[in-house]
């Protein structure tokens, strides 16, 4: 009986992330005047907890995550936060724990500061967070108004190695933003 209790409370926590998501994930997109499409989608979770839904969306659809990381071409993650749990704070270090195991560059470190400025601002459930690279700048857009825009494709490789480099926030995020 136990058992089949957890077994619907964890589907009652799965179920608005998943169908809420559906309509902020198009399979076409266009992302600072490039149309993208749908790669993959998937929720970050922690312990049982649901906290955003990431879309990657590419100019043609791909599974090769390395290619993705270093190739000098447009693409986009869209980050729709799905839980209250989520705080600026918490987004900071988050960002911070994501940067380190993503790269070890020095150099990157004012710009990461430059990203978590972003978040800053309060932070709360239904926030969508765009984050379009067009080939030398990231540009990074909250609720459809542009935040800043970061330069570097140094910067644009750690930063979506966050979610698709060697050590993934999440490996199963990873493979459902790869498509697989």
């Amino acid at each position: 009986m136990r058992t089949l209790l957890k077994f619907w409370l964890v589907t009652l926590f799965l179920l608005p992330a998943f169908s809420h998501a559906a309509d902020n994930f198009p399979a076409q997109q266009t992302f600072a005047g490039q149309s993208l499409t749908l790669n993959g989608k998937g929720v970050r979770t922690k312990l049982l907890f649901n906290l955003y839904t990431a879309g990657l969306y590419l100019q043609e659809k791909s599974t090769d995550a390395s290619a993705i990381l270093t190739t000098e071409k447009p693409l986009a993650m869209r980050l729709e936060v799905i839980s209250a749990m989520i705080t600026s704070e918490k987004m900071e270090e988050a960002v911070r724990a994501g940067f380190k195991q993503s790269s070890s560059d020095p150099n990157l470190q004012p710009r990461i500061e430059q990203l978590i400025t972003v978040f800053k601002e309060p932070i709360k459930q239904g926030d969508i967070y765009d984050f379009a690279y067009r080939p030398g700048a990231l540009a990074i857009i909250k609720n459809g108004k542009n935040a800043t825009s970061i330069a570097g494709a140094d910067f644009k490789q750690a930063f979506f190695g966050i979610w698709l480099g060697a050590k993934p926030v999440q490996t199963s995020l990873k493979k459902a933003l790869l498509g697989q």
